[in-house]
């Protein structure tokens, strides 16, 4: 009787613990890709920001322009996790 009560509540924690990781990721202005190869969580500008007003840096002048990213979201780590190596195409060496 324990059994099925167990897997019950574990399938029910599995979408409520999905929804709060989205709702933590979007509060914080993370950027969650995955795929079979990886899984990034990337920071992104934040919206109210005064110095970039969300667009992430500013072009600087002169003869050749640069862009300039804000503190807001350049000085922030980023996760990168290996999942799977990605394949060298067919027709290639691998070294």
């Amino acid at each position: 009787m324990r059994t099925p009560l167990r897997s019950l509540i574990a399938a029910a924690a599995v979408p409520l613990t999905l929804a709060a990781a989205a709702t933590v990721l979007k509060a914080g202005h993370w950027r969650l890709y995955a795929d079979r190869h990886r899984i990034e969580i990337t920071v992104q500008p934040r919206p109210g920001c005064p110095r970039c007003h969300g667009k992430g840096g500013w072009w600087t002048g002169g003869a050749f322009p640069e862009m300039e990213a804000c503190g807001c979201w350049s000085e922030r780590r980023e996760l990168r996790i290996r999942l799977l190596p990605v394949p060298a195409p067919p027709d290639e060496p691998p070294f």
